[in-house]
């Protein structure tokens, strides 16, 4: 209390803005309810290995701060100047500046051999792994899975308990592939294939992003890793490898029609004439829960929005905006909705 009385109306207002953000850190920290790309709630193998890491290196972080900041203190008060005294200084102690310069030396040796140990096991492909080829475009993902010829966009379905190798490709500029929960980043390199590979503990949906600064829309290049038992992904899969829905009526038909004389050169839709590759194959358009990279949930409203003007709603955005009337953007959503 002395020292309060003794502090200016400046200072204490200073002490309570310390005090205030020391509380609402300290807060924070013990919120439960983690974000859909909080990375230190891991859900696989592979992130958890990364989050050991991440514990290890923290933890001897910490235990450095607090010795180092004990030492300065107990160094600052012990050797400080005084009446009759000069201030110690220790300036050209050689023996000391030895020893400060190895300790530290050896606390990073020693953090490097789980680090380089880790790389090693998560570098090779692991047995019976999902091969996902994962093209990443401005502002979107493309997967395709090799093995079944499927190819769909922005949401990659998993079973859960199997690893999932992806070989990652880019189209246009650098992006980078990052799914918190499940394992680290990986940059997209156009002209290159890097891999990396992850395994999802149980059934749900794992939300991703683009970390790499790629344009305009960066920020909603998103993804989405819906993970699900066995049987229901060998049941997605094969529902994939379908074709497109048959004979379509009414504004579906005009929305077809629409579609086939201005869509094609971009986009694909199995078991029809389009097989564009510019933008997202929509074979099972009205299967998938978002579009456009993940940004907009699947609603007629959105894709009404999204077909009249797309850099309108995603700056950026490589589609253009064909200038269709309401009546002709209301039958292609038609359309668009019978792609299941």
């Amino acid at each position: 209390m002395e020292l309060l009385k003794r502090l200016s109306a400046s200072g204490r207002r200073l002490l309570l803005g310390v005090v205030v953000t020391a509380f609402a850190v300290v807060a924070s920290a013990c919120d439960t309810n983690v974000g859909p790309q909080d990375y230190l709630s891991p859900e696989g193998p592979v992130a958890r290995k990364a989050d050991g890491l991440w514990d290890l290196t923290f933890g001897i972080a910490v235990a450095i701060f607090v010795i180092v900041e004990a030492l300065l203190v107990y160094t600052i008060i012990r050797f400080r100047r005084r009446p009759g005294r000069e201030a110690a200084q220790f300036h050209g102690n050689t023996k000391l500046e030895v020893i400060l310069t190895l300790i530290p030396t050896l606390i990073l040796a020693g953090l490097a051999v789980p680090t380089v140990k880790a790389i090693a096991d998560l570098s090779d492909k692991p047995e019976g792994a999902l091969n996902v080829t994962v093209t990443a475009k401005q502002f979107w993902w493309q997967y395709e899975y090799p093995d079944a010829g499927v190819v769909t966009a922005n949401e990659m379905h998993v079973p859960t308990g199997q690893p999932v190798y992806l070989t990652l490709e880019g189209a246009d500029v650098i992006h980078s592939f990052w799914i918190p929960k499940l394992t680290g980043k990986q940059d997209v390199v156009p002209g290159r294939k890097n891999n990396m590979y992850f395994v999802a503990d149980r059934p749900g949906t794992y939300w991703g992003q683009c970390t790499e600064f790629c344009g305009l829309s960066h920020a909603n290049m998103r993804l989405r890793v819906i993970a699900q038992e066995p049987a229901d992904f060998e049941q997605w899969l094969a529902e994939q490898q379908e074709p497109a829905a048959g004979t379509v009526s009414g504004a579906a038909a005009q929305g077809q029609e629409i579609f086939m004389g201005t869509c094609v050169n971009c986009h694909a839709i199995g078991g029809t004439e389009a097989r564009g590759t510019t933008g997202p194959d929509l074979t099972h358009f009205a299967s998938r829960e978002t579009f456009a990279g993940s940004m907009f949930r699947n609603t007629p409203d959105n894709l009404k929005r999204w077909i009249d003007n797309p850099p309108g709603v995603k700056p950026g955005a490589q589609m253009p905006d064909y200038g269709l009337s309401a009546q002709e953007i209301d039958a292609v959503v038609a359309f668009l909705q019978t792609l299941k």
